[in-house]
């Protein structure tokens, strides 16, 4: 499947698809069949005025929703063992709480840190223009990435044990004048295919 391509399967915790070649706010289309429908979710999921008159979306994305747990996998195994740690040593000393009670707090900081990763992946949000590359992230304090595609000098593709058992994968840019990644695309679907499409945009549009 094309990552420009509209995708009808696509639901709200998938990557969203299928806004290419629509120029905002001329409504102008180059193979979509619904540009209201990709207009209005470049618009709820961007800050206002983010995307400039005459801009071709290529690709608007967001992380996969295994990012919620993936992303806090480490955490979550920490809590995870000191709740049962807790209940092994309540049998054996007086801690104040009994199993049950251990085990609620336990499952309680295990549900709050999902829902703080849950608003990281709301927060998250790739776009990819015919001009620039731009990454939006933060839930307390927005964070806005954006560079022309003319400064990008290279990309890198990771793809982390983790993520390609679930098929996902992270892209990194770095612009020239840095040796080093400046922002990245984490844990994205179709990682070879989302790539293959940043390539392609880069090396038609900078020339």
């Amino acid at each position: 499947m094309s990552t420009i391509d509209p995708d009808p399967k696509v639901g709200p915790m998938q990557s969203v698809r299928g806004c290419s070649g629509v120029r905002v706010p001329h409504h102008q289309a180059e193979g979509i069949t619904d540009h209201a429908a990709c207009e209005q979710a470049a618009a709820a999921m961007l800050p206002e005025d983010l995307i400039q008159p005459n801009e071709i979306i290529v690709l608007l994305l967001k992380p996969s929703a295994w990012f919620v747990v993936l992303a806090s996998l480490r955490s979550l195994a920490w809590l995870g063992l000191l709740t049962l740690v807790a209940v092994g040593a309540q049998s054996y000393y007086s801690i104040g709480l009994a199993r049950r009670e251990i085990i609620l707090v336990g499952a309680s900081l295990i549900g709050l840190r999902l829902l703080w990763q849950f608003l990281e992946w709301l927060s998250h949000v790739y776009l990819l223009t015919d001009q620039r590359l731009v990454r939006v992230k933060g839930v307390v304090r927005v964070h806005v990435f954006e560079t022309q595609l003319s400064r990008i000098q290279h990309t890198e593709l990771y793809l982390s044990l983790r993520e390609r058992l679930f098929g996902l994968g992270t892209i990194a840019f770095a612009t020239s004048g840095t040796a080093l990644p400046e922002a990245a695309w984490v844990m994205v679907s179709q990682p070879l295919e989302v790539h293959q499409k940043v390539i392609q945009t880069l090396n038609r549009y900078r020339s």
